[in-house]
């Protein structure tokens, strides 16, 4: 079971590292906070990686004590 949460761990870090341009809180932050899709983009950019990568690194941590 928890070997199965890793693995669903991973998945999703992977599926919202990836998410960008289609992800309605990309547009919905652009819009509400006044900013223009270059400089969302190098933002979002930033934050959705790092939530991938520690997304992953819970993973690791997970399947080290499965």
């Amino acid at each position: 079971m928890v070997a199965c949460s890793a693995a669903m761990r991973a998945i999703c870090g992977g599926a919202t590292a990836l998410s960008h341009v289609n992800d309605a809180g990309f547009w919905m932050c652009s819009s509400f906070l006044e900013i223009d899709e270059k400089t969302t983009l190098k933002s979002w950019t930033v934050m959705e990686t790092l939530i991938g990568l520690s997304g992953l690194a819970c993973a690791l941590v997970i399947s080290f004590f499965a």
